[in-house]
């Protein structure tokens, strides 16, 4: 994470994405640690719609509903809510600032044993079943060439690392909040690990765990992952939205996807990592609103 923070300019104020990348690498922790055959090379997925289907942060909050910790016209809210965002295709500052915010609320004032126990469970019951298999055997390609494989992700780190540890992959990068004596302070450091943040958490981590980048693979569904798929010498797009379609067919990008044909997928499910991260975030802040409220 030094080395990262060295090269952000003296004067002025630090890049967030720069921060949040720096932070992500030093947060990532090897949930398998086998050592490779492959030292130089390793591949990075994205979660939301790449690994699984749907946004796993909504699959959370939809497990928080089910434990009454919210009412289900909450659900209802934040669904339209993604929806929408979806629709509109884009992610301004304005949204990411949303989501940073959101996200802050989704943690704060909680302990980090409490929600990985809860992610633990919840994974259980509704994350286990939306991974698609097509994207489990090239994760195990990867793996039997020897290589490792780590998530890239905008949701909360303790999520993603039960991810990685149930899938039997290296680790996980994913946005880390700040916490003090075990419980989540209501900050983030940096912001969220979106964009090119991805991209400075994919550099550091290849410096530190001596990774060649242009032997490494990437793999995302999102136009807003170009960053991270632009920094490696093999990406590949996973049920792409019609953005990155695009630019893979004309970069001559290995395209996978396994939605059978199911197109409406793009727009029914919350499919976007802001939007993910957005909805998450909305899920727990009013389950924190309610419980402070007395409700």
């Amino acid at each position: 994470m030094r080395r990262l923070l060295a090269r952000l300019p003296a004067a002025g104020k630090p890049d967030p994405g720069m921060l949040a990348g720096a932070a992500a690498a030093a947060a990532a922790v090897v949930e398998h640690p086998v050592r490779p055959a492959d030292r130089t090379a390793a591949a990075f997925f994205d979660v939301d719609n790449t690994l699984m289907r749907g946004a796993s942060i909504y699959h959370f909050a939809r497990g928080l509903a089910a434990r009454r910790m919210f009412g289900p016209r909450d659900l209802i809210r934040l669904s339209w809510g993604q929806l929408a965002f979806r629709l509109r295709g884009t992610e301004n500052s304005d949204h990411i600032d949303a989501a940073r915010e959101a996200a802050l609320a989704f943690v704060a004032g909680h302990k980090v044993a409490d929600i990985v126990t809860l992610g633990e469970e919840i994974y259980d019951e509704t994350m286990a079943d939306r991974i698609w298999e097509g994207s489990r055997e090239l994760i195990r390609s990867h793996l039997e060439a020897g290589q490792r494989v780590w998530l890239v992700t905008a949701t909360p780190v303790e999520l993603a690392n039960i991810l990685a540890r149930r899938l039997g992959l290296t680790g996980a990068l994913g946005t880390v909040a700040e916490r003090a004596d075990g419980v989540y302070t209501g900050r983030l450091i940096g912001g969220l690990l979106h964009g090119t943040a991805k991209a400075a958490a994919i550099q550091a981590l290849a410096e530190r765990e001596g990774l060649d980048l242009a032997r490494c693979s990437a793999y995302s569904d999102s136009v807003n992952d170009l960053p991270m798929l632009s920094l490696v010498g093999h990406p590949s797009v996973v049920n792409p939205d019609t953005e990155l379609l695009a630019v893979a067919r004309s970069r001559n990008w290995p395209v996978y996807d396994f939605r059978a044909g199911r197109r409406a997928t793009m727009i029914a499910l919350p499919v976007a990592a802001g939007a993910g991260a957005l909805a998450g975030g909305m899920a727990a802040g009013f389950a924190i609103r309610r419980r402070r409220g007395g409700h």
